[in-house]
């Protein structure tokens, strides 16, 4: 699933298709996705210029002209890239917005667990959506100090707590492994048992390990795209996630173990995580 990197990645690259550029129609070829689309999204957003592109979590945001935002979540599968004017759609393209300047942005997802949403702009991180957000973890508010008083009360493994978006967001699978890993922490420690030092040590590799992904254009295992329609290249840079097995880059004698936690697969170094 697309995470922090990968979104802000899409940002960087969707920004020269999109900035100020007004949707002048939208094809909506399927109108269900992970929910139903709104009835009136055509309406909502039609004659509409797009002033800024940001990033919420994993959430990528196009806000209008209209004091209206068009959010879209990519789901597992989902991909938006610029198009000229003349591509055809394909199979899975659901949502097309077609744009001054003989453009689109084509919505494509395969297993159609992305959405597209367009809300009032004015309480938009009021929204449902938004409301239990924790910080974003490139931000001074993902601090050493903040994550110690959020995992206090924490009786679960840190790799789990790491994931959940109420404490910070974006730190996906990938991403959680990773920094555990340079952090030389257990996956199964549990949260409310890391010291000082570990909690400092935790909060230097996200950002660290996060701001690599970005560099490196995301994480594609398999179906992630910029909106250049390029894959992210910090696979070729993991150092424990899908390398079970293999000898651990860090130490002489370790290798990568694999387990499972909350339906998701954990990779560490069984020698430098003990």
């Amino acid at each position: 699933m697309p995470e922090l990197p990968e979104v802000e990645t899409l940002k960087v690259s969707l920004e020269k298709e999109l900035l100020q550029k007004t949707i002048v129609n939208v094809d909506i070829r399927r109108p269900k996705l992970r929910y139903l689309l709104d009835h009136d999204l055509k309406s909502k957003i039609i004659g509409a210029r797009i002033l800024g592109l940001y990033r919420r979590a994993k959430y990528l945001l196009l806000e209008l002209d209209n004091s209206h935002t068009v959010v879209i979540h990519l789901g597992m599968t989902g991909r938006a890239t610029g198009q000229a004017e003349n591509y055809h759609l394909q199979k899975h393209d659901h949502v097309a917005l077609y744009l001054s300047g003989a453009r689109k942005l084509v919505f494509n997802d395969a297993r159609r667990f992305g959405m597209i949403y367009c809300l009032p702009s004015d309480n938009l991180m009021q929204h449902k959506i938004f409301a239990s957000s924790g910080p974003e973890p490139l931000e001074e508010d993902f601090s050493a100090e903040y994550l110690l008083k959020k995992l206090k009360n924490k009786k679960v493994p840190i790799k789990t707590a790491l994931m959940q978006n109420e404490i910070v967001v974006g730190v996906g699978n990938i991403y959680a492994s990773e920094s555990l890993f340079l952090a030389k922490i257990n996956p199964l420690k549990l949260a409310n048992s890391l010291s000082v030092d570990e909690t400092n040590r935790l909060v230097e590799a996200v950002k660290k390990v996060l701001w690599q992904a970005i560099k490196a254009g995301g994480t594609t295992l398999k179906d992630f795209v910029d909106g250049d329609n390029k894959p992210g290249y910090f696979k070729q840079k993991l150092l424990v996630y899908d390398r079970e097995g293999k000898a651990c880059i860090a130490c002489d004698s370790g290798s990568i173990a694999k387990l499972r936690q909350a339906g998701r697969s954990t990779f560490y170094c069984d020698i430098c995580q003990k």
